[in-house]
């Protein structure tokens, strides 16, 4: 009897494969085109261009010199409660030291072109 169950457990799988199959040839081909998409983002994102004036300056500071500031932490341990005192070195008062601050750090966030830039910038001083 147990020989005649087994059988019949076999000819359900082997009848259950073609779906199964089917199943697993979708799935395959769902993950293919999200790893594509995926690549595609990565790429964009390595050479992203920064959207038309999200370069301009921000209360007279303009990147090159938000990175400089950024960076020039790093002689007070990161801390960043000395970042106004690097801008103060950099001729920049507080006022337009927090403006520049906040929106450089926003359009970082939102383009990735200004992110890929400040990177740049950040890594070569």
């Amino acid at each position: 009897m147990m020989m005649f169950s087994q059988l019949g457990d076999m000819v359900k799988t082997v009848k259950a494969a073609p779906g199964l199959i089917d199943r697993a040839n979708a799935l395959a081909d769902r993950t293919a085109a999200y790893r594509q998409q995926m690549d595609a983002m990565a790429a964009q994102a390595v050479h992203a261009e920064p959207a038309a004036g999200a370069l301009e300056p921000i209360a007279g500071v303009d990147l090159d010199r938000y990175a400089r500031i950024v960076k020039g932490i790093a002689a007070y341990g990161y801390d960043e409660t000395k970042l106004p005192v690097v801008a103060g070195m950099f001729g920049i008062d507080p006022e337009a030291w927090a403006q520049a601050q906040a929106g450089w750090g926003a359009r970082i966030q939102a383009d990735r072109g200004v992110g890929r830039r400040f990177n740049e910038i950040y890594a070569a001083v």
